[in-house]
């Protein structure tokens, strides 16, 4: 027997130690700091996927410590660690990568990794580890890996660890010491990315009809029912790529980091087919079903949440300028789609109650920053010395809404109003909402998502059913 000297370990990065792909990550952060490195990737793929992890590690940093390590997995390299093995990480990742990794786990003897011309990946990987083992006379030797590309190299190891393998994988690999983990499931994980939770912001393109009090129109219900899907799966399709782009800073949140890209429930190799089949879904919808003006609308939304997630979110007061104004444009895509008129009134009392609404998201976000001792957002324009301004200019937002609505009251109704002065009733239900929304968001009691808070409050449901009420009595169908 030898002994446990004479016993090395050696353990995969990527889906293994980590439940994501570092590759990934740094071609998506490369991107959102370079995006014309997405052509340079294909030239460097060519060559081989050593030549492109080598030029993506030269120009991405990997930080170790914001990546999702798997604790059971640690939790067993460490006991053998202290058991007296010779533990080494062995990935095909680059090794400008998988030191730092190695670096700050400080319970690794050695690193093998890619370089410039040679993919440590497979067979050679397999020849890595046995040159080493033969170079220092090691001859019980075990991995850890989770992949079909592993395969060789446990049909020669001593002994077998398998994390989190899939049915086909479980029925190839040889008999296994240990298996950690399940393998989650990929379409509940796509699912959740998608966020269907948020499709309920795109209630917003049935304003039009509705205050047309054209419900009784057929063609106009199915024109707005095929525009709110249309544009619910364009919104999945921007979530999912701010998710590819925000890996990183996603984990450092307390609920954001359980995305699924954030998580590893997701692999990032999954992202970009799926945003490509979402948004030739929703484009081929509006190209069979509604007018020709409503894909412009549509690709305009498009454009600048891309434009939003990899630059402009990062930028002061022009972030939430663009987010009023996005939601804005689902108001204005609903009466596109309709073929109905959207008044400037409802224009500017649009923009202006959604100005309030993206700066109360930003306070949250920036309240949790100061609360954890930090001076700015990651990702973000914002300082914690901005709270108070923030907390002064974005409940007077609202209240401008309100005022606009007053003043459209008195001015510029449409005639089927018949009952005027209850309107008028909508003006306090209004004032006491936003104020109530930010009294909450000084208090630390708001959602980080104000509109998706507006609609599971019992308080801000029963403030839309009583304005919803006074409308439908201002202007009665019967």
């Amino acid at each position: 027997m030898n002994s446990p000297a004479a016993r090395a370990l050696f353990v995969d990065m990527d889906g293994t130690l980590v439940s994501t792909d570092v590759l990934w990550e740094a071609f998506f952060q490369a991107v959102k700091a370079q995006p014309w490195v997405a052509l340079l990737a294909i030239g460097w793929l060519m060559r081989g996927r050593a030549r492109l992890k080598d030029q993506l590690a030269k120009r991405v940093l990997i930080d170790p410590s914001a990546l999702p390590y798997r604790d059971d997995v640690l939790a067993f390299v460490r006991a053998r660690k202290a058991d007296g093995d010779t533990v080494i990480l062995a990935t095909a990742s680059a090794r400008a990568w998988a030191e730092p990794v190695a670096a700050h786990l400080d319970m690794f003897d050695d690193v093998l990794a890619s370089d410039a011309e040679h993919n440590l990946k497979g067979a050679n990987k397999l020849a890595a580890i046995e040159a080493y083992c033969s170079g220092r006379g090691v001859a019980d030797w075990g991995y850890v890996g989770d992949a079909h590309a592993d395969l060789p190299i446990w049909n020669k190891a001593n002994e077998v660890f398998v994390v989190a393998p899939s049915a086909a994988l479980k029925q190839r690999v040889p008999k296994a010491t240990a298996v950690f983990g399940k393998k989650p499931s990929v379409l509940k994980a796509a699912l959740k990315a998608m966020r269907p939770h948020q499709w309920v912001k795109n209630v917003l393109l049935w304003v039009p009809l509705m205050l047309a009090h054209a419900y009784d129109d057929s063609a106009k219900v199915f024109a707005a029912l095929v525009a709110f899907s249309a544009f619910s799966l364009t919104a999945s399709s921007v979530y999912l790529f701010n998710d590819m782009l925000d890996v990183e800073a996603d984990r450092l949140h307390p609920k954001k980091k359980f995305r699924p890209f954030a998580a590893g429930s997701l692999p990032l190799l999954y992202g970009p087919p799926m945003v490509l089949g979402l948004v030739t879904t929703a484009i081929t919808l509006a190209l069979l079903f509604l007018p020709l003006p409503y894909l412009g609308v549509l690709l305009l939304y498009l454009a600048v949440n891309v434009a939003y997630s990899a630059s402009l979110k990062s930028k002061m007061l022009i972030d939430v300028m663009l987010l009023a104004s996005l939601y804005t444009l689902r108001i204005f895509a609903g009466g596109v789609a309709t073929d109905l008129r959207v008044s400037e009134w409802l224009l500017a009392f649009s923009i202006f109650m959604f100005t309030s609404l993206a700066f109360a998201k930003r306070y949250v976000e920036l309240a949790r920053v100061a609360a954890e001792g930090k001076t700015e957002a990651k990702g973000r324009g914002y300082r914690v010395e901005d709270l108070e301004l923030i907390i002064s200019v974005g409940p007077t937002a609202g209240y401008l809404a309100v005022l606009v609505f007053a003043l459209y009251i008195n001015n510029g109704l449409p005639g089927f109003y018949v009952n005027k002065s209850l309107l008028w009733l909508t003006c306090p239900l209004l004032l006491y909402w936003i104020s109530r929304l930010w009294f909450l968001a000084k208090r630390g009691e708001l959602d980080h998502d104000p509109v998706v808070f507006a609609v599971t409050d019992k308080a801000s449901l029963a403030v839309g059913v009583g304005v919803g009420l006074l409308l439908l009595l201002a202007a009665p169908p019967w």
